[in-house]
């Protein structure tokens, strides 16, 4: 494949990347409003370490251990900022 090719397939797969995350966004925006309802913690550490080990289990690769807890520890940053959101 030549670079166009290549870049044809990373747009595509961007597009997916992004369909996924913002389902993701949404359940846990709906995880975020059945914790406030509780007043359960927004920040659960436990469940975050687990996510990190379940994901580098499931690596790899080309991405690293590493990349791939750079790259989540954003997208959970993120997702906790949304469950806080009304």
């Amino acid at each position: 494949m030549e670079i166009a090719d290549w870049r044809k397939k990373i747009d595509a797969i961007d597009l997916q990347m992004l369909e996924l995350l913002n389902e993701r966004a949404r359940a846990a925006h709906a995880i975020g409003v059945l914790k406030r309802g509780n007043q359960a913690p927004i920040y659960e550490g436990d469940r975050e370490r687990a996510i990190f080990a379940k994901l580098q289990e499931a690596n790899h690769g080309p991405l690293t251990n590493e990349d791939i807890t750079l790259i989540y520890t954003q997208i959970i940053a993120i997702m906790r900022d949304l469950q806080t959101r009304p």
